[in-house]
């Protein structure tokens, strides 16, 4: 299969050459990010992404010319999986920085795009065994205006991402400069306890994940969300515990530490509100 890319309305074979030294991405981590999965020429949960990428632009003082909207956004999404041939599932990246210049002098706060796209094989599950995690407390979120946006300075993540891989773990838990758990390396955490549904409010300084998003409006005439901060100790007491993203949907934990997690509630979560979105 042919490697391409989106870069600002062209597509290019995907090993071209696309920034200068300058750029404030590469400098500053000045930009946003958004990850979506593509399922038969449709973007799942597409305005849940537009919403958020739009919002993290207006917080970051890009200044989006006048086409520069969700449509035209998705369009190029699409128009890359054709390229490609990526017919049925993709994994799509979409990348927004703000170009070249030194930290006082920009040379413009339009946004530059980079889309890539990958095929998927299968729509995912809830994972077999469940996930083994631990806790990762080197690098604390801070409550602040860009802690719910995906921005491009994505340190604490990649430090916990990289504290998994070396103790053989599937993810790990963030805290807050609380010592409150906020999200995972990927994904938003969940709870299970005494068949009530939780997850920290954003107020804990976690990203704001479309999946969360989508399960918090979605669930609430059944299995309504109660958000509320989540601590360490509390971990120990729940009855089960998942992970959501945009790409995965819902992920059942199975381990924390020496507790073992049941996945009753989680399974009929995923049966009745995420297997649809992958059709």
């Amino acid at each position: 299969m042919s490697k391409f890319i989106h870069f600002n309305g062209k597509i290019l074979p995907a090993d071209a050459p696309l920034v200068s030294a300058g750029n404030r991405g590469l400098r500053y981590g000045d930009g946003l990010f958004e990850t979506m999965r593509v399922v038969n020429g449709r973007i799942v949960l597409q305005d849940l992404h537009f919403d958020r990428l739009f919002h993290g632009l207006s917080v970051l003082q890009f200044q989006c010319p006048p086409l520069f909207t969700p449509q035209y956004l998705a369009d190029a999404i699409l128009a890359l999986c054709h390229k490609m041939a990526i017919h049925q599932a993709a994994r799509v990246r979409l990348n927004i920085v703000r170009g070249n210049g030194g930290l006082y002098d920009p040379e413009n706060h339009a946004p530059q795009v980079i889309m890539e796209a990958w095929p998927l094989d299968v729509p995912p599950g809830l994972h077999e065994n469940g996930l083994v995690i631990d806790i990762y407390d080197q690098a604390r979120k801070h409550f602040d205006v860009l802690a719910n946006i995906k921005s491009n300075n994505y340190l604490p993540y990649v430090l916990a991402a990289l504290y998994a891989k070396q103790h053989r773990l599937n993810d790990c838990l963030l805290l807050n400069t609380e010592g409150r758990i906020c999200d995972a390396t990927i994904a938003n955490v969940f709870w299970i306890k005494d068949s009530r549904l939780f997850t920290p409010p954003l107020s804990e300084a976690g990203v704001g994940g479309v999946m969360r998003r989508y399960l918090v409006e979605n669930t609430a005439g059944q299995y309504p969300v109660h958000e509320e901060p989540l601590t360490p100790g509390m971990l120990e007491q729940a009855d089960e515990l998942f992970l959501t993203n945009a790409i995965q949907g819902i992920k059942w934990v199975g381990r924390y530490k020496e507790k073992a997690y049941g996945n009753k509630l989680t399974s009929l979560l995923y049966d009745q509100y995420i297997k649809r979105l992958w059709v």
